[in-house]
């Protein structure tokens, strides 16, 4: 049998007040005082109110100055006391959830961007399942945020107590009736939470339509998509897209919704009958005199409120979705703090590599996937020199980069630096010792300082009086901003600019030699002169050997007038190395490399040809 500890601790309320309290202990005292108050002002205020309307035929008959003429003042008195505490009681429980909200919203946010970044690889955030659990656990496919949570805990304790109070009350007069009110409360409550937990938990179930149907949403409503949105007329597409998704999504969470409906109209027939029965004795015993005119008055004012002590409300309803993510959050917490997400290795990177950087017999397949990206792959890239990766589109170039930089590990395998497994070395260590340039580098709506010191953030003072810059040919783009290197890189904010996609390539390539500067000793290009035009290609292939000096450089394109320069050049293809030499050297071989040069250096010819 489920213990009473269990069971509060798996409630909403239970998962409430654990939010709070672990937040602000201080908030959660002062919720408990309020919502006690709250609940008793009004039994209070109807208590009064009944007195006043008791004495009232007393003081017609003797006097204001008699005895029920000092007991209906006082009556009065407390009845514009208790009014007069719940309009103060009322705007300080909005105040105090407006405070607990902005707090418990920040703290759940702060753990699950900790959470996210504890990880140093990125396979959690390429997993499908894990996605849906993360958009459940951050509570954005709700209405309902978890901030709210404890100011609506408030409310239904408050609800609750005044409930509670109120068949106290009333049993005091009429014991018995007391008791059958808390008896047919309490009876009607445990159905309609169990529909509503179903309802909650049939909206869990469907979190990829839902967050699909996100994704529209932002399409439509962000400025990324906007252009081809609307050169394309797409914008209808991606709106029926946003309903389709969105209804199939919630479906089922309307089926049970619609039961909900249904069980609270049977039960209400029954609450109602209830009701007018015990109504009709209190007027009955009223009338016969076996209850005062003040007991009368009391009592059927209480009947509405003892409903209190079980009924479900909108608060109550709010409160299960409010707190419906915090499970969630909990096993996303536990299944990113687990050994299965954490990569291992504590050896020190310093200096590495020295001589080589080894894949034997590597494999590798992505979270959920059916298809091996590799399978016994095998290449040697030597330190100090420049190595290029070529191969058609989908051959798994960069995933290779992903697995040289550890933002995965191999799924069999190994790879070696100098010989070691590059999963003894400290991911976060050897990360630092890797500098990329991805071919979708990474905007900061940051500083121009910023983004290019963010290769290494340590060191971002130094920014300024860094080579990096020049290295990268950005010189220019830096002078020609409007605050140079203090302008804001996005159109989104007051005084801000966009760069064009060569522009923005050139700040990450100066990002990364900033690393480079500062501590990587392994480059990553991958398609670096992809955004360039032909002059910026041809100022990036004469800088080609001063901006790879001394460093282990990888580099990834389709042009092959970039890897043409690289010491060694690898073919991909079908997951495997199928070539291996110098440019000259491939060409004489007449196989895929050759082929794939061939085709690529008569498209320019053509094109020369008809200009």
């Amino acid at each position: 049998m489920t213990s009473w500890r269990t069971w509060y601790a798996g409630s909403s309320r239970g998962k409430a007040v654990r939010l709070l309290w672990s937040v602000s202990p201080r908030s959660t005292v002062v919720l408990g005082l309020t919502s006690l108050t709250s609940a008793l002002l009004p039994v209070a205020t109807t208590v009064s109110s009944g007195i006043v309307i008791g004495q009232v035929p007393r003081v017609v008959a003797a006097g204001l100055g008699s005895a029920a003429g000092q007991r209906l003042i006082t009556a009065l008195v407390l009845v514009g006391v208790f009014n007069g505490l719940g309009l103060l009681v009322g705007p300080l429980n909005q105040a105090l959830g407006t405070v607990v909200k902005a707090r418990v919203d920040y703290a759940l946010q702060h753990q699950l961007m900790a959470a996210v970044s504890r990880p140093t690889g990125i396979a959690h955030l390429e997993d499908a399942t894990l996605l849906d659990q993360l958009a459940l656990a951050q509570g954005t496919l709700l209405t309902y945020p978890p901030g709210e949570a404890p100011a609506l805990l408030g409310r239904v304790i408050s609800n609750r107590l005044q409930g509670l109070l109120a068949c106290v009350v009333i049993s005091v007069s009429v014991w018995w009736m007391g008791l059958v009110l808390l008896a047919l409360w309490l009876s009607l409550r445990r159905p309609l939470r169990r529909v509503i937990s179903e309802q909650v938990a049939s909206f869990a179930g469907k979190p990829g339509l839902v967050r699909r149907a996100e994704y529209f949403h932002d399409l439509a409503v962000e400025p990324a998509a906007a252009k081809e949105s609307r050169i394309f007329g797409a914008g209808e597409w991606i709106v029926e897209q946003f309903r389709d998704n969105w209804l199939r999504g919630m479906q089922e969470n309307w089926t049970v919704l619609r039961r909900l409906n249904g069980v609270v109209l049977r039960l209400g027939w029954l609450v109602l009958g209830a009701h007018l029965a015990l109504g009709a004795y209190l007027v009955h015993a009223a009338l016969v005199g076996e209850l005062s005119l003040t007991q009368a008055a009391i009592l059927v004012q209480l009947l509405p409120l003892a409903m209190m002590v079980g009924t479900i409300t909108y608060d109550d309803v709010n409160l299960e979705w409010c707190v419906s993510p915090l499970p969630m959050l909990e096993q996303v917490q536990a299944t990113l703090n687990s050994a299965a997400t954490q990569q291992q290795g504590t050896g020190d990177s310093s200096g590495l590599p020295r001589e080589s950087i080894s894949f034997q017999d590597v494999g590798f397949r992505y979270p959920g996937a059916e298809r091996e990206v590799f399978a016994h792959l095998n290449l040697t890239i030597a330190a100090g020199r420049s190595t290029a990766i070529v191969g058609a589109n989908g051959v798994g170039k960069t995933t290779l980069v992903k697995l040289l930089t550890r933002l995965h590990d191999p799924t069999s395998g190994r790879i070696l630096v100098d010989g070691r497994d590059v999963r003894e070395l400290e991911p976060a260590g050897w990360q630092r010792r890797s500098a990329v340039v991805f071919q979708d580098s990474a905007h900061y709506p940051y500083s121009a300082a910023d983004n290019v010191g963010f290769g290494a953030p340590a060191h971002l003072a130094t920014v300024r009086s860094a080579s990096a810059v020049a290295r990268a040919g950005a010189t220019a783009v830096i002078q020609g901003l409007p605050e140079t290197w203090d302008t804001t890189l996005s159109a989104e904010y007051r005084g801000g600019v966009d760069l064009s996609g060569g522009q923005w390539q050139r700040i990450a390539l100066a990002r990364a030699l900033f690393a480079a500067e500062n501590g990587a000793g392994l480059l990553v290009l991958d398609e670096p002169t992809a955004w360039l035009d032909v002059r910026g290609e041809s100022e990036f292939f004469e800088r080609f050997l001063e901006i790879t000096e001394d460093l282990t450089t990888v580099i990834i394109s389709h042009r092959f007038s970039t890897v043409r320069r690289a010491d060694v050049i690898i073919v991909l293809d079908k997951g495997k190395v199928v070539e291996q030499g110098g440019h000259e050297e491939l060409l004489a071989a007449r196989g895929l490399y050759a082929e794939m040069f061939r085709l690529q250096a008569s498209r320019f010819e053509d094109e020369a040809v008809a200009e």
